[in-house]
């Protein structure tokens, strides 16, 4: 790979569009955080190509490749973030809608990529912007956590959704769990519901069949279970509950966005 940045679009500007988050990735030399002035202006073309009125919220994640001491990468990869955030601000992105910008250090290598070891350590070092989309739903509805939630807000993440029938969480809804528990840590005296929901069931039924237990309780399990990951990654019981909503509020924008988890703020 060449040693000049490059700027790829895995995802097209859509709304919802597969529902993932349209995601810009931003490579850098190695041991380096500086951009020169081409690569300035690749950043500059992704802002004035982007419909910011669209935009909700803007995410930015620094790494680094596996060499060098971690606490050097570390660093490292906080400097690329912060040289990233700088040209986005100073180019028009609006500074409170970055809600994430966090080095996140080394990626260690894997045994299968050491015949690719090159071009992996090139793709690692780099920076990922993952955009949220506003929403549609309606007032109260907000498709990313905010710095000012009123008692009464939900919060739909696109990026959590099951399968059908199933209650296990997807790699994809996990890592946005995972950016979820960064926010939650921020945002300490936040407290919150969540609320399982479902799609395509029979009007006999308030609830679907959770094909690991068998049993109409698949809304509650998909709470349970987004419970249980919070849990696990440190966040205090006493912050949250969870509940099973069945079939009774379907968002209308098809079954893919009914087989979800909400969460209700209950506490500010």
């Amino acid at each position: 790979m060449k040693s000049a940045i490059r700027v790829i679009t895995l995802l097209l500007w859509s709304y919802l569009a597969a529902q993932e988050k349209p995601v810009e990735t931003v490579y850098f030399d190695f041991d380096k955080s500086k951009l020169n002035k081409d690569q300035i202006q690749n950043i500059i073309r992704f802002v004035q190509n982007s419909d910011t009125s669209t935009v909700e919220s803007i995410e930015i994640y620094g790494y680094c490749d596996d060499r060098g001491a971690n606490d050097y990468n570390y660093k490292l990869s906080q400097r690329r973030v912060q040289t990233v955030q700088n040209v986005l601000i100073e180019n028009g992105i609006n500074k409170n809608k970055i809600i994430i910008f966090e080095g996140r250090g080394k990626i260690l290598l894997k045994e299968n990529e050491i015949e690719t070891i090159k071009e992996i350590r090139s793709k690692n070092r780099r920076v990922d912007l993952l955009i949220v989309l506003k929403n549609n739903f309606g007032k109260g509805i907000y498709t990313s956590f905010q710095n000012n939630h009123k008692v009464g807000d939900r919060v739909f993440l696109q990026n959590i959704l099951f399968q059908l029938g199933s209650s296990k969480l997807t790699f994809q809804s996990q890592r946005e769990l995972n950016n979820i528990v960064l926010l939650l840590q921020k945002q300490k005296t936040l407290e919150f519901e969540i609320q399982g929901h479902v799609c395509c069931t029979s009007k006999l039924y308030a609830d679907a069949i959770d094909k690991e237990s068998n049993e109409h309780n698949l809304s509650i399990n998909r709470a349970k279970t987004v419970y249980h990951y919070l849990r696990n990654k440190g966040i205090s019981r006493l912050r949250m509950s969870y509940i099973g909503k069945g079939n009774n509020f379907p968002l209308g924008k098809g079954d893919k966005l009914d087989r979800r988890v909400e969460f209700y703020i209950s506490k500010i």
